[in-house]
């Protein structure tokens, strides 16, 4: 949902939505029950999604994360002016890079604190 609503809506596409009842059961109120448990799911994802996004810390966070692909040979990967084989060229000529940390267990308990938030 954190992309729809980056790209501005859904535009002219949509969301695969699919409530088929995955158990025995045929009836068909619990088919009409999957598909509101769905929607629900999807409303909620909604409100998380935008939750995070309004979170001040995500953009410093993704922009860590992301930055090599700002400026230098990221940038000219990112607009196609390098293919595969010349990034390994150079990746090769390079050595081995810096560790530095994506921060994942931060992204991944901040994300997780909307859920949570968003549960009360």
């Amino acid at each position: 949902m954190m992309v729809v609503l980056e790209a501005g809506g859904l535009g002219r596409g949509g969301l695969n939505f699919d409530a088929k009842v995955r158990r025995e059961s045929t009836d068909i109120e619990d088919m009409f029950i999957a598909h509101i448990g769905g929607m629900d799911a999807f409303a909620r994802g909604l409100l998380i999604a935008d939750s995070i996004l309004a979170d001040p810390k995500m953009p410093s966070l993704r922009l860590g994360r992301y930055g090599s692909f700002d400026s230098g040979d990221g940038e000219r990967f990112e607009n196609r002016e390098l293919d595969l084989p010349a990034l390994r060229d150079i990746a090769a000529a390079a050595g081995e890079p810096a560790r530095i940390s994506g921060k994942q267990e931060l992204v991944e308990n901040l994300i997780n604190d909307h859920i949570a938030r968003a549960g009360r």
